[in-house]
């Protein structure tokens, strides 16, 4: 059975959760405390020296890290239902997509760098400042691009979920932490509330998992 190493609270293992359960992958669920730094225990780094979650150990030991890639493992592996469309063009939007929240939101939002700017002296309120400022910097251009978009239906990229949703789930509910007022963005949260709605994105959010608190 594959292993998922992850963290309920951490975006990126809510990604990789929502694809395994569209993929209706069993897998066994591992939980790190990050708050604790369970992830820097000398077992896990023996897994993945980076100390990063999710990482998903596979039936043959090995191990593969960063969520987008294994997420597109998966999607090669097990191709139905596919995470990204037909086309080279369409599958290089639902990237980019995916990218501007992976890519551009999270690096600059995630518990690494928030801890850091405690370093620096920031307090909560710099901290969720600090968050939602970079959330803006993106979100604003991803509403745009989605509610202007054709190509935009029920779903990121047409009527079916895909590797986009997946992002966008995750990070929406990273939001929700942080009280990122979704208003300016009708377009994003209409489509989480679709994708939210989903057996399989629903069972992957941080408050079903075993070690949420």
């Amino acid at each position: 059975m594959l292993i998922l190493h992850n963290y309920f609270r951490s975006s990126t293992s809510t990604r990789l959760r929502a694809a395994l359960n569209v993929k209706g992958l069993d897998y066994r669920y591992v939980s790190y405390s990050l708050l604790d730094d369970e992830h820097r225990a000398p077992n896990f780094l023996e897994k993945n020296p980076a100390g990063l979650v999710p990482a998903l150990e596979l039936e043959d030991g090995s191990v593969l890290s960063q969520s987008l890639p294994i997420i597109e493992y998966l999607d090669e592996m097990h191709p139905e239902p596919p995470l990204l469309p037909s086309g080279p063009k369409c599958r290089a939007r639902v990237r980019g997509l995916a990218c501007m929240i992976a890519c551009e939101v999270h690096p600059l939002n995630n518990l690494r760098v928030l801890r850091h700017l405690e370093c620096l002296g920031q307090d909560e309120a710099g901290k969720s400042a600090w968050f939602r400022h970079w959330v803006a910097a993106t979100f604003e251009a991803l509403e745009r691009v989605l509610a202007e978009s054709p190509k935009t239906g029920i779903f990121c990229h047409g009527d079916v979920p895909g590797l986009a949703d997946i992002c966008l789930f995750a990070q929406v509910w990273n939001n929700r932490r942080f009280r990122i007022d979704h208003s300016p963005y009708p377009t994003i949260e209409r489509i989480f509330q679709a994708v939210d709605a989903i057996d399989a994105f629903r069972k992957a959010a941080p408050p079903e998992q075993p070690d949420a608190v």
